[in-house]
């Protein structure tokens, strides 16, 4: 094998393991509701249905997507949270962790 063509072949066998790699993070599975962790957070999925009784400091306008802990890119629907790990949370989501994004 000539040195060009190793050359050419390690390249390509970075760049496809990225795009695996990518692929792989992209392909996380989102937190249930019903999950041990979600449920002792009181996290909902959707912002406007968390119980206002329950806890009265929420506000509609706090959502996952606004958080400090939220780790995904402002144009995704869903991205990771540290408090889930290996998991992500969808964006209008809401936890009782939230945290104003400075």
């Amino acid at each position: 094998m000539s040195s060009t063509n190793r050359r050419t072949f390690i390249m390509g066998l970075v760049a496809g393991s990225g795009v695996l790699a990518a692929g792989a993070a992209r392909a996380q599975a989102a937190v249930a509701e019903s999950d041990p962790q979600a449920a002792a957070l009181g996290y909902k999925t959707d912002t406007t249905k968390v119980d206002a009784k329950k806890y009265p400091k929420h506000d509609a306008s706090q959502h996952c997507g606004n958080c400090q802990l939220y780790q995904g890119k402002p144009a995704d629907a869903t991205g990771p949270c540290p408090l889930f790990a290996g998991k992500v949370v969808h964006k209008e989501g809401w936890c009782s962790a939230w945290v104003k994004k400075a």
